[in-house]
């Protein structure tokens, strides 16, 4: 049974060694989709999959995982500009209880608090057009929430042995 930590520090410690992770932005109509590198250093934002029923969500980010070597699964939680978490955090939740039933991948959540509008901000100073930023906007945020996790990662290594 895959677990769901809520420390990064405890999700940090459960990951297999050179090993990609993908993070997601989960949307109700859209799951945007970046992968890092194996060393967890850059995340690439990669696609955006069409949301339709759970199942056929989890099959494709499954295959995604599976065809990357992936070792781990960082969600951006939708937290309130005060933190707290309403429906779409948990939405987001339940997302992931119904994920670890289906892989061992370890599974965390990241804040995503003003992901998308870095990734607009980005596209805009990019011009790209209204239509491609409407395409890309999803996994670009996903880049956005895996590079904090990412950043985040790195600065609990150089604190161990590596």
């Amino acid at each position: 049974m895959t677990a769901i930590f809520e420390d990064i520090s405890e999700f940090h410690a459960a990951l297999p060694p050179m090993r990609a992770l993908i993070g997601l932005d989960l949307g109700t109509k859209t799951l945007g989709v970046a992968v890092s590198d194996n060393f967890r250093a850059v995340a690439t934002p990669l696609e955006t999959i069409k949301r339709t029923k759970f199942g056929r969500d989890a099959a494709a980010l499954l295959a995604i995982a599976a065809g990357r070597n992936v070792g781990g699964l960082v969600l951006g939680l939708p937290r309130n500009m005060d933190g707290s978490e309403g429906p779409r955090a948990q939405s987001t939740r339940a997302f992931a209880r119904n994920l670890a039933a289906l892989t061992d991948l370890p599974i965390t959540f990241w804040d995503e608090r003003l992901s998308t509008v870095a990734a607009e901000r980005a596209l805009l100073e990019a011009d790209t057009s209204r239509k491609r930023r409407a395409e890309v906007i999803d996994h670009v945020a996903a880049g956005y929430i895996l590079q904090g996790a990412l950043d985040r990662l790195a600065h609990l290594k150089g604190g161990q042995d590596g």
